[in-house]
């Protein structure tokens, strides 16, 4: 039987580790959001083609283990974390090809998870689920406009004031319990 100062050792580690892995983020400003509905798709910036990232059919479909870093999946397993998989779910829509992956020690009661999540998307999905969210109190990310994330003020938990964010980009979506949780999953390879 774990006691609870053993417990709360085990998850002082874990967020120390999950501390290092999202310090490469370090020295992001903080978040200058601003509430409004997503640009037309004629009007949103196309400098340069970004590489699809839906996988071929001859690539292997992500899993939980996959989507975020082998190192990562070992540190969740050593603090006995486990996943929860379900489809990747964006506002009101279910987005079945893709999966929303939710890490956590399963074994207590806590509301102590990650989050991390990855699905293709048509651009007319995407641009409902922008419009959705957007229109549900949602933000744009300030001179990022391909980041949705949760209205601070409302949010459960944030790490340099982001929660809860989407990420749109050519074909896919990505999702993450923070801003700084996006950089850690693992695109499929197109």
């Amino acid at each position: 039987m774990t006691t609870a100062p053993a417990r709360s050792a085990r998850v002082a580690a874990l967020l120390a580790a999950s501390a290092v892995l999202l310090s490469g983020c370090a020295g992001q400003n903080e978040p200058e959001n601003t509430p409004t509905e997503a640009p037309p798709a004629a009007s949103r910036p196309t400098d340069a083609p970004a590489a699809s990232t839906t996988p071929t059919p001859d690539a292997p479909a992500p899993t939980c283990e996959t989507l975020i870093p082998e190192s990562l999946v070992e540190e969740f397993e050593s603090h006995n974390w486990s996943y929860k998989q379900d489809a990747l779910r964006v506002g009101s829509m279910t987005l079945r090809e893709g999966l929303q992956c939710v890490w956590g020690d399963y074994s207590i009661a806590s509301d102590n998870v990650q989050i991390f999540g990855w699905a293709p998307i048509s651009p007319s999905e995407a641009q409902d689920a922008r419009v959705e969210l957007l229109g549900s109190g949602w933000q744009l990310v300030e001179g990022e406009d391909d980041y949705i994330t949760e209205n601070p003020e409302t949010a459960v938990a944030t790490h340099d004031g982001y929660g809860m964010t989407y990420q749109f980009g050519d074909g896919w979506v990505m999702l993450a319990d923070t801003k700084q949780g996006l950089v850690l999953i693992q695109r499929p390879q197109a």
